[in-house]
């Protein structure tokens, strides 16, 4: 087969690709479908680069090799050189009129199992290693990964610092105790101290570790020397929620700003929101439309909600008036003190303003010890934001800069201050107001895809009884 540099599918099928008109190109990928009449077969090409497949013509006498036209089955993977031409078909520019093939690697018909007919999500997670083939699953990850380029974009342009927090750590972020355990002792042959607790001194680290469920306060540390900083890594929680919006192992973005108050936390929350919903919207149109095609007719106008309206900002105070006047029977009731549901947050967002929603000034004792306590003593000055569908999108603070009263804090949530002194000494040193919030990429995800099921929006999950692949 004759060596011809290699093409993406992505590049043939743009409408300037007139340059390649009438002249012979090489395009490798796996097919889709493949169908005949009479003596032209028709085979649907895809390589990943993009939603659509470019069609392959074949004139079978040409090849004059039924064998290796047989093998060329949905699943297999293939190079062909030929001619890109005008497209006759519908809902194409160009194709290929095939004068090479070579097999690289065949799919038994029998026995391949995305064949060309629809497939349930729960059947797709159980084969997540071939599920990247399929339109969907394509979509999905482009995605992903769009996003994940803009989130560093827009802290590159914007004079952050992107910080490596510690993926194993010696201290719980939000002091929920649900962490995963690291370690190297062996379990039949614990070491016990003289109480029969384990002996974590003789463990790799000298003492007990697990997995971060937040790289929040080494982040801190981080903006108190840089002034901005984000970090963009995974996460861990052992919470035993088998649920559609729950994740043992998932993505958090993380920034921390020095000199920052509650109220420029609110605008960086708003503005990082908004770009990177338009920066998915400008490069995976394609994509966007084919999800709202086959799953959320309203997927692209929810995305332009976002776009065009400016967040509502209220406190947490006022939110439990309106829920409380609304008149509405809610599942879980709500009261000042209560933790608001999902359903509490829809209603503001989709209901009462029409608009994404910031609440701030929530109640000390359902916050972590970090937030910077309000003046009444009873509320700290946290802030969430409240997108449609999913409600809860953002969560953060101004922390609390004061040594005194973080201490008295963190006393008060029996957390160990021994556990936490480097984090208390960098209120001794210099202290200053700072700020920050964490937005999970999954949660995201699943509001610009428009997917039910947080499972479906991560190449690889990672839930309850499941650690496969």
């Amino acid at each position: 087969m004759k060596t011809i540099k290699r093409t993406r599918v992505t590049e043939l099928l743009k409408k300037d690709c007139s340059h390649l008109l009438e002249k012979e190109v090489n395009v490798k990928g796996w097919v889709r479908t493949r169908r005949g009449i009479k003596n032209v077969a028709f085979i649907a090409l895809n390589d990943g680069s993009t939603i659509h497949n470019i069609q392959v013509v074949v004139d079978v006498e040409a090849f004059n090799n039924d064998d290796l036209l047989k093998k060329i089955t949905t699943g297999a993977c293939i190079s062909v050189n030929g001619v890109l031409v005008e497209s006759m078909g519908k809902g194409q520019s160009y194709e290929i009129q095939a004068k090479e093939i070579e097999l690289y690697g065949e799919a038994d018909p029998d026995k391949y199992p995305l064949q060309k007919k629809g497939h349930s999500f729960e059947f797709l997670r159980e084969i997540a290693h071939l599920r990247p083939r399929t339109n969907t699953f394509g979509a999905i990850f482009r995605i992903r990964h769009t996003l994940s380029f803009a989130i560093h974009k827009y802290f590159n342009d914007n004079d952050f610092y992107y910080l490596h927090t510690p993926i194993i750590t010696g201290s719980d972020c939000e002091g929920a105790g649900s962490m995963f355990r690291v370690t190297t002792l062996d379990f039949n042959n614990l070491p016990r101290k003289d109480d029969g607790n384990i002996d974590f001194s003789q463990d790799f680290f000298g003492k007990e570790t697990n997995l971060t469920v937040s790289g929040q306060l080494e982040g801190e540390l981080g903006a108190l020397a840089l002034s901005n900083i984000y970090t963009f890594g995974p996460t861990f929680r052992a919470e035993n929620s088998n649920t559609a919006r729950h994740l043992s192992e998932f993505w958090m973005i993380e920034p921390e700003m020095a000199f920052y108050d509650i109220h420029d936390n609110m605008d960086l929350a708003e503005d990082f929101l908004k770009y990177l919903v338009r920066y998915v919207m400008d490069n995976r149109m394609d994509d966007l439309e084919f999800l709202q095609k086959m799953y959320d007719k309203k997927l692209i106008e929810r995305l332009n909600f976002i776009l065009k309206n400016k967040f509502e900002r209220l406190s947490y105070t006022e939110a439990i008036k309106i829920l409380e006047a609304s008149g509405r029977k809610f599942e879980f009731p709500v009261s000042w003190g209560v933790d608001l549901q999902s359903e509490h947050e829809r209603y503001l967002v989709e209901q009462h303003f029409n608009k994404p929603v910031i609440l701030t000034d929530y109640p000390k004792d359902i916050k972590a010890f970090y937030m910077k306590l309000n003046d009444d003593d009873k509320t700290v000055r946290a802030l969430d934001v409240l997108f449609p569908k999913i409600g809860e999108i953002i969560g953060g603070s101004q922390r609390e800069e004061d040594y005194a009263k973080l201490f008295k804090r963190i006393k008060e949530m029996n957390i160990n201050p021994d556990d936490v002194w480097w984090y208390l000494e960098t209120r001794k040193f210099g202290t200053a107001p700072h700020s920050g919030f964490g937005l999970g990429l999954e949660r995201l995800m699943l509001f610009i895809t428009g997917m039910g099921n947080i499972r479906d929006v991560i190449p690889f999950p990672r839930a309850p009884q499941n650690a496969e692949f």
